[in-house]
């Protein structure tokens, strides 16, 4: 069974974009899905959110999440105020989320990415030595 990857963001974020070259780099193979226009549905982010708490996926320190009206920010507090939320401003999602098979990672980190999906060098043990 082969496993799919897909990499969720938008186009022009710097996150989305290193996580999209190292994939390539590694040739692994992946599909982009670009919030802005493929949407993002509930279901997606309800099953991120069986993997993953409500929270992680909330990009916090983003430009988008500073523009929204304070009291619309405290009443985030749970998965469903969050989904909402997400909903309405996909942006806001923490990116990139990375999904492979059963595994589901938010943003770019080389070497979480790199446990993922290289497999170890064994090493090659030393030709024996004649006496």
């Amino acid at each position: 069974m082969t496993v799919v990857t897909v990499v969720y963001g938008i186009e022009t974020c710097d996150q989305v974009r290193k996580a999209r070259n190292w994939l390539r780099a590694q040739n692994v193979p992946f599909r982009f899905h670009d919030f802005r226009t493929d949407g993002l549905a509930q279901a997606l982010l309800e099953r991120w959110m069986g993997h993953l708490p409500w929270d992680a996926l909330v990009n916090r320190r983003s430009t988008s999440w500073r523009q929204i009206d304070a009291s619309r920010r405290a009443s985030i507090v749970d998965q469903t105020t969050a989904i909402d939320l997400l909903l309405a401003n996909p942006t806001l999602v923490r990116r990139p989320v990375l999904e492979s098979g059963d595994r589901i990672l938010i943003g770019f980190s080389e070497p979480t990415y790199r446990a993922l999906f290289v497999a170890p060098q064994t090493p090659v043990p030393p030709p024996p030595t004649s006496s």
